[in-house]
């Protein structure tokens, strides 16, 4: 079977359903939280609009309780899973979209929208390969299903709650990153950093810090409310802008200035991809601030992640040949005068780290700069050897279907859903050489790399579940 040509054929449905979903605003909403509605309206309705879809091919559908749902096909006592999800990330708030993050606009053979390539648009094509396997009329050996998340941006309690209650899969991919594919994904850490000091509105410079809404984002824009400041800070302002070649704002208000700073979104699994605007400011501050409480908070700031994304000044840094350096992004910096300051950082740490002992470390280290270290999540890195079968198999379709006999196996510190899964992996679609922009303004797919993964999908599906 030509699963390329088949999947050819079809792209004209591939990018208009693809378009049909992106056009899906399904980043958690706090303010439409129910006990029946657990992430908000958007990603219930994405969810929904792709049970519909397997609905209306005549497959085996189910919602379990709005947190996740699934597809299924074929049929045998192993069950394939295909594990993918349809909430997004914010849009950012300093972002500069060139077409609407929610239109799915075309433009020169690539679609632009807020999850075109994390993870709506991989999950099209999965759901493309589904559908031509199913047209072929081939026999399969084993139950295909298409696991369907709601939550996989902010904490896969969607999955968590789905395997309470519905079957693991004997074997699966989450087509949710690179190919050729990844084998193993760095562990994931949430920490907490709070200033053991408060301070005094009347006496501190440092009135009001914020920025960014994700720990698993780079924060591209944070704004400050100072006072009690030298008359030189304009001046200096300007020049620290220039300097750096960045853009922001300096605004009187009263006898207060409030201060912004734009810098550039990125995934937090590669911090240095993109402009901490939290970090920035802190750095610029650190340079006018002189109260106590005020001048730790920035010192903090500065001194642990302004050129360093990997926690030198905290021992944290590690990494190992199989997963690479340890990372770590400051994706939510904030301060109020009147009630403490909270820095979160999603640390991406190396397969083989000790985190016990760096944990403990690292809490001695900060409590030296006047902060408490708290672990508030921690998910462990996740490896199949390259000898098992299953990457055997994922890693031989790719390369029949590219001719990429080079571009070895990968590893990554994104989190997929493969980490959930007792025998999983990461299967594309980011083909080699691509630029990541997952959680970046203009986020997008290409529609033939779209059209090209489906076909590769279709023969995973039936490489790993047709009847021999």
């Amino acid at each position: 079977m030509d699963w390329l040509q088949a999947a050819k054929e079809r792209q004209d449905e591939l990018v208009q359903e693809l378009q049909e979903l992106v056009q899906i605003n399904s980043v958690l909403d706090e303010t439409t939280i129910t006990t029946e509605v657990p992430f908000g309206e958007g990603p219930l309705n994405a969810l929904e609009w792709l049970l519909a879809k397997g609905q209306s091919e005549g497959l085996e559908t189910k919602n379990v309780d709005n947190y996740a749902g699934h597809i299924q096909m074929g049929q045998g006592e192993d069950l394939l899973g295909i594990l993918c999800h349809v909430d997004v990330v914010p849009v950012g708030d300093g972002a500069n979209w060139t077409y609407p993050p929610f239109s799915g606009t075309v433009v020169d053979g690539k679609l632009f929208a807020r999850g075109a390539i994390d993870d709506k648009g991989p999950t099209i094509a999965a759901w493309m390969a589904m559908k031509l396997v199913k047209d072929a009329g081939v026999q399969l050996n084993k139950r295909i299903r298409m696991i369907i998340g709601t939550d996989e941006e902010t904490g896969f309690r969607c999955v968590d709650h789905y395997f309470k209650q519905e079957e693991m899969p004997t074997i699966g991919f989450a087509p949710d990153a690179d190919f050729p594919l990844i084998n193993a994904e760095k562990g994931i850490a949430e920490l907490g950093f709070s200033q053991n000091k408060m301070g005094d509105a009347t006496k501190e410079q440092l009135l009001l810090f914020n920025a960014g809404k994700r720990p698993n984002m780079v924060p591209d824009y944070a704004e400050a409310t100072i006072h009690l400041v030298s008359s030189q800070l304009e001046q200096n302002f300007q020049t620290f802008l220039s300097k750096n070649q960045l853009e922001g704002s300096l605004l009187m208000d009263g006898s207060r200035y409030i201060i912004t700073i734009k810098g550039k979104a990125a995934h937090a699994m590669e911090p240095e991809k993109g402009g901490n605007a939290a970090v920035y400011l802190a750095a610029f501050l650190q340079q006018e601030l002189t109260t106590e409480v005020s001048k730790q908070f920035v010192d903090f700031v500065t001194n642990v992640f302004h050129h360093d994304h990997y926690g030198h000044a905290l021992a944290l840094q590690f990494e190992d040949d199989m997963s690479g350096k340890t990372t770590l992004n400051p994706g939510i910096v904030s301060y109020d005068v009147t009630k403490g300051s909270n820095i979160v950082i999603s640390m991406r740490y190396s397969v083989t780290y000790p985190f016990d002992e760096k944990m403990t470390e690292a809490q001695r280290l900060a409590a030296e700069q006047g902060f408490s270290l708290d672990i508030q999540d921690d998910s462990k890195p996740h490896f199949v050897s390259e000898d098992d079968p299953l990457i055997q198999a994922l890693a031989g379709v790719y390369r029949r279907h590219t001719g990429d006999y080079e571009t070895p196996l990968l590893s990554t510190g994104g989190g997929t859903y493969a980490r959930v899964m007792k025998k999983g992996v990461a299967f594309g679609m980011l083909f080699p050489g691509e630029p990541d922009v997952a959680h970046r303004a203009d986020e997008y797919v290409i529609v033939e790399n779209l059209v090209k993964a489906a076909a590769i999908y279709a023969e995973a599906i039936v490489e790993l579940a047709g009847q021999k």
